[in-house]
């Protein structure tokens, strides 16, 4: 930039654009070159429609199942006895997986983990597939 000294006319306000626009031309094109390097392809197999299929049944109702932090069981809302609740996922794990409702699993948030986790090793040792979680309380 320069300015002029002394005279009338004030300081000059030109700026000289010219190495601005080179340095941007430039940029321009090494952005040009490298972007296409930068782009692979990814291969993924997606699944392929199977026509003539028959949507499933309904599903049953899914199973709520609240455990709270003090140990009790609420099955659907109702209290129930660790040894009740064995019972009723022993009769629903021997169905087949299409037939069996989601179990549905709620935990406090003081709930110790350890109750949870019984819960869960009981439903899957009574042959329960569907086991899910909700938000806790």
């Amino acid at each position: 930039m320069a300015f002029t000294t002394g005279g009338g006319s004030g300081p000059m306000a030109d700026i000289n654009v010219t190495p601005l626009v080179d340095v941007m031309l430039v940029l321009l094109i090494i952005f040009m070159i490298t972007m296409p390097l930068l782009s692979h392809k990814i291969k993924i197999d997606l699944p392929q429609p199977t026509p003539n299929q028959t949507p499933p049944p309904n599903p049953p109702d899914p199973i709520r199942l609240s455990v709270q932090a003090t140990g009790q069981l609420f099955w659907n809302g109702e209290p129930i006895t660790e040894e009740a609740l064995r019972a009723q996922l022993a009769v629903i794990g021997v169905k087949p997986l299409e037939q069996q409702p989601e179990l549905d699993i709620r935990a406090d948030k003081q709930t110790k983990y350890q109750l949870v986790a019984t819960v869960m090793a009981d439903a899957k040792n009574a042959g329960m597939g569907k086991i899910g979680f909700e938000s806790g309380q």
